[in-house]
């Protein structure tokens, strides 16, 4: 994987082939990038990475200027090279070793982008789980975003905040938003 824009552009990382992870594409990557560069103000966000395996998204965003950046993984490998890869990058990233529905269901912060990359393998109702625990907790800013990433054989559109979904290749991001203030 590589970071493909800001501080860090084009740095290659390399994570261990026994981590249990599916990183998103270069060409997903970039293709949600070109997204978001229009939705979302990345130099002053606070972000929270689910299923954070590699921590891929997480060090993009930090890259182009996050302020803030939360990743969640139930690995205990994944975790630890997150916070290897962090330190030599000099990116500050906090962490946290949970279930991502356990860490849900408790947690109590506030972010303007949320990004979910669970197994393909999960049905729709756990994939649902996730924007349902999101609005119902109020974990995202007003005009925040949730963004899932799955396969093109999950469809989220039923969901009561869904906005938009992109498909690239068997990749698809769909998008759900927290209305702004004066909504």
């Amino acid at each position: 994987m590589r970071i493909i824009s800001g501080s860090h552009k084009g740095r290659r990382i390399q994570a261990p082939k026994n981590l249990p992870v599916r990183p998103t594409t270069d060409m997903a990557k970039e293709a949600l990038f070109n997204i978001l560069r229009s939705k979302i103000d990345i130099p002053r966000s606070a972000v929270l990475e689910l299923f954070a395996g590699s921590g891929n998204m997480s060090y993009e965003l930090l890259s182009r200027g996050a302020a803030t950046v939360h990743a969640v993984d139930v690995h205990h490998a994944c975790i630890a090279f997150i916070k290897k890869t962090a330190a030599m990058l000099d990116f500050n990233i906090h962490t946290t070793k949970s279930d991502v529905f356990e860490f849900l269901k408790k947690h109590s912060g506030s972010y303007d982008l949320i990004f979910a990359d669970p197994p393909y393998a999960f049905d729709e109702t756990e994939f649902l789980q996730i924007p349902n625990y999101v609005f119902e907790r109020n974990l995202l800013n007003p005009g925040g975003m949730l963004i899932i990433e799955h396969s093109k054989h999950t469809d989220l559109s039923a969901h009561s905040h869904f906005d938009n979904a992109r498909r690239y290749g068997g990749t698809v991001f769909t998008f759900f938003l927290m209305p702004d203030e004066e909504e």
